[in-house]
């Protein structure tokens, strides 16, 4: 039994080393990308955008959750804030006095022309009356100063008239200032998208810049994949590309939008088949935007797959990474 044992144990460990020997083969085999194609290993990814606000303030109520659908224009969430209110009003108020001492203005105006008026009427009455000898210098230069004396009054009223209407406008102006950042309290989407995260709660109170909804832009969908420096130095920006999902029986269609101009280390999920690379460049599949758009519900961030690239305009896309869209 002694002697039995030490030759099944071998038996064991041969068999072992055998079948994995064939599965690392098969495994090289079966990985390996056609001729003219490089392949390498990442995960999908959703371009996320985090809506913050402009002014401070406490958030009082937020009105999109976790995984909803929203359009550009829609209320994410909305801020109070005692300062922004305050400006609206004081805008109002200033408007306000600024209007009645226009007003005031306008009747001066008016009144001060009639003042004009019968001056000059009189200064007219004078010169005839002095033509006529029935009245003294003294007296025709008297009705004139009268008449000046009102020109000169209905001038200052008009300039005052002036000076309100332009006080009018800056009202106005602060006043839409006011209410354009009262508005701002309202957290808008800036996008058609879908809501990742609630980054603030009711009653959080926010600084300026605050973020408040993370969203995720269901139009910009990519993939990040790592090739060696030889590879990377074939590819152009605007080149062709597929993008292989693990968990969807499809080809997706892309393109190349990005490769990095410095070298990282590999990622610990990057496989490649020449293990010595230590250093590797970012290269990133776009999808277009309306295959994304199309496929926003199947789509998601962090599903895994593969990306594949072209190494020259000749190689040609076999069969299986033709494209394929769901159906």
């Amino acid at each position: 039994m002694k002697k039995i044992l030490p030759v099944i144990l071998g038996i064991i460990v041969l068999a072992v080393l055998v079948v994995g020997g064939w599965l690392i083969h098969r495994q090289e085999q079966l990985g390996a990308p056609p001729a003219g194609l490089a392949r390498s290993n990442g995960r999908l990814e959703l371009e996320r955008i985090d809506v913050a606000t402009l002014y401070p303030g406490r958030v009082k109520a937020v009105l999109a959750e976790e995984g909803d659908e929203v359009r550009a224009g829609d209320v994410l969430a909305e801020l109070s804030s005692d300062t922004a209110s305050s400006r609206v009003e004081a805008a109002k108020a200033q408007k306000q006095r600024v209007q009645e001492t226009a007003a005031r203005a306008n009747a001066e105006i008016k009144a001060y022309e009639q003042r004009l008026h019968v001056a000059q009427l009189e200064l007219d009455n004078a010169h005839a009356m002095r033509r006529s000898e029935l009245i003294s210098d003294s007296e025709l230069r008297k009705r004139r100063a009268e008449r000046d004396s009102a020109a000169a009054s209905v001038a200052a009223a008009k300039a005052a008239h002036a000076e309100a209407q332009a006080a009018i406008s800056a009202a106005q102006a602060q006043m839409s200032e006011a209410a354009s950042a009262n508005d701002d309290m309202l957290i808008r989407s800036p996008i058609d998208g879908r809501v990742e995260y609630k980054i603030a709660d009711v009653g959080n109170v926010l600084a300026a810049g605050g973020k408040v909804v993370s969203l995720l832009d269901p139009a910009d969908a990519s993939m990040n994949i790592f090739l060696p420096a030889p590879q990377v130095a074939q590819l152009k920006l605007g080149d062709e590309a597929r993008i292989v999902l693990d968990s969807i029986d499809a080809v997706f269609p892309a393109r190349i939008s990005y490769v990095a101009s410095d070298a990282q280390f590999t990622p610990k999920n990057v496989e490649t088949v020449n293990e010595r690379a230590k250093l590797m460049f970012k290269v990133k599949l776009k999808v277009p935007s309306a295959t994304a758009l199309q496929y926003k519900g199947l789509l998601k961030g962090g599903m895994t797959g593969n990306g594949y690239v072209r190494l020259n305009e000749q190689a040609q896309w076999p069969a299986d990474l033709a494209v394929k869209l769901p159906q």
